[in-house]
């Protein structure tokens, strides 16, 4: 059986058949050349990703978010984030050999610099946009090893898979959602170590923030965390120059102040961070991962 950790991880059926699928597929795609595979990927995504159920959750959301684009322009948008999608799939094999200065183009990397000369933690933020598995490498690369907390695959065998690759692209530690990983932030961050945190996923037991104008139940951890330790937050997120080259814009940071009253802080804070999410889905709408469900039915 599949270990994780020295721990044997026990699975269903249907999980070892997911499994051993997804081994081979990153056999398949590790064995081609960068290139070729991410191209292939993106190739098989745009073929079937528009025959899936969650093709229609996407369009619905983007027709929410975005009701200026016309059905063309919605329907290119959907083609070029199964694109994306199938290409950040068929990366992961790849990501242990990517380096800064060859592949990836790292730009706002002052920002980086003065996080880690600080020596006091800092917390990051992205999204599901461009091929998000960058962040923690462009981090590390450059001095700044982070901790970042991440949602698990429901099969834990498919997890262990993930995580093995993740750990040998970065050495950057990633922490589940969760109890324990809420301790595992504050303890990091109490040891002046930076986070990485994706804030685009939708928690029903969060709180309620606008997003493109709707409101959407958010995870407020990363204000939570930021406005008890006055962190700096960061945004970063990971444009596609086309095919498997890449741009990390770090942009400034800014802070979270509190005013002494928790819930609004809270609200306050996730609407700017998320105000900033907007920015970049708006500016590159191909780039995000439209199939999570943001929004409730109306």
């Amino acid at each position: 059986m599949p270990k994780w950790a020295g721990v044997t991880l026990r699975a269903e059926p249907h999980e070892y058949v997911a499994y051993f699928g997804a081994r081979f597929a990153l056999l398949l795609f590790g064995c081609l050349p960068l290139d070729t595979a991410s191209a292939l990927g993106g190739w098989l995504a745009r073929k079937i990703g528009p025959r899936t159920r969650v093709h229609r959750v996407a369009d619905r959301q983007m027709r929410l978010a975005l009701p200026h684009l016309s059905d063309a322009e919605r329907a290119s948008t959907l083609l070029g984030m199964w694109d994306n999608l199938g290409r950040v799939m068929a990366e992961y094999p790849h990501l242990p050999k990517l380096r800064l200065g060859d592949r990836i183009e790292l730009h706002g990397v002052e920002h980086i610099d003065a996080v880690r000369d600080s020596g006091k933690a800092a917390i990051f933020f992205s999204a599901h946009y461009g091929n998000w598995e960058l962040i923690s490498l462009a981090g590390t690369q450059s001095g700044l090893p982070l901790t970042l907390v991440y949602r698990a695959a429901n099969n834990p065998l498919t997890e262990e898979l993930l995580q093995s690759l993740r750990h040998r692209a970065s050495g950057a530690r990633h922490v589940p959602k969760g109890v324990r990983a809420a301790r595992a932030l504050l303890q990091a961050l109490n040891n002046n170590q930076s986070l990485g945190m994706l804030v685009d996923q939708k928690l029903n037991s969060g709180i309620s923030v606008p997003f493109f104008g709707r409101p959407a139940m958010t995870a407020p951890a990363i204000a939570e965390l930021a406005l008890r330790l006055q962190c700096p937050v960061i945004g970063v997120r990971v444009e596609r120059l086309g095919s498997a080259r890449f741009r990390v814009l770090v942009e400034p940071p800014f802070q979270l102040s509190p005013s002494g009253e928790r819930d609004a802080d809270l609200l306050a804070g996730m609407t700017r961070i998320h105000g900033v999410l907007e920015r970049w889905i708006a500016e590159r709408p191909d780039h995000w991962f439209w199939v999570h469900k943001r929004w409730p039915k109306e």
